[in-house]
């Protein structure tokens, strides 16, 4: 088994890690058009002026222009939700299938042990780790390259769009980014602390049961 997650996740997934990554990057010209219709809707079919517009190499006044705008919008919109629910499809599935083959090699791994490891650990402690513990971890796998790449993605557009509207809101819109920046991963430290201690004292209750019932 590879010795980082992250290098576990490339070796058997990458084909489908690449999948997930070109939808989220799909996904963004149309969160794009998404953000930038609206405005088209408000200062050019409604408060606009110099009618007819040419639209697709059609002349409209402006109510069709208006209607063919917010079309063009709802279409945007379930296209995006389209992107999304197949990208969340695709997680799961990678997720899943991961999830199958690190079981798989968590128990292969467990049947390798030395008679002197049987001794000291007990099925009680065993079990959890490869059931209940690894269950997040097959989540993480779908969405260790996706999440990133499409919250970074994403909030790129947002400031893109928002620096296109105004610079001077753009800049007030990033400004707290470098406090969240240095604070955030003190605060992540301190729970993935609190979630080890969590998962241990899960352990030592497993194998308290496991004796008990044994004993029974």
């Amino acid at each position: 088994m590879e010795r980082t997650l992250f290098g576990f996740i490339w070796r058997y997934s990458k084909r489908q890690q690449i999948i997930i990554l070109m939808m989220t990057v799909d996904s963004f010209p149309i969160l794009y058009m998404t953000l930038e219709l609206p405005k088209w809707i408000v200062n050019d079919a409604i408060s606009g002026v110099d009618f007819p517009k040419s639209v697709f190499g059609f002349e409209l006044e402006q109510i069709p222009y208006l209607i063919s705008l917010c079309l063009m919008f709802l279409g945007l919109v379930v296209l995006n939700n389209v992107i999304k629910y197949l990208l969340n499809m695709t997680k799961g599935v990678a997720g899943e299938r991961m999830l199958r083959r690190l079981r798989f090699m968590l128990y292969e791994s467990v049947l390798r042990f030395r008679l002197s490891r049987f001794r000291r650990v007990s099925g009680g402690e065993i079990i959890p780790m490869i059931t209940a513990e690894v269950e997040d971890v097959g989540v993480f796998i779908g969405e260790a390259i996706a999440t990133p790449a499409f919250l970074g993605g994403t909030l790129l557009v947002y400031i893109v769009f928002i620096f296109a509207q105004d610079p001077f809101l753009g800049a007030a819109a990033i400004s707290l980014y470098p406090f969240q920046a240095y604070i955030i991963p003190k605060l992540q430290r301190r729970v993935i602390l609190l979630t080890r201690e969590r998962i241990k004292n899960i352990r030592t209750i497993s194998d308290r049961v496991n004796e008990s019932v044994s004993a029974a």
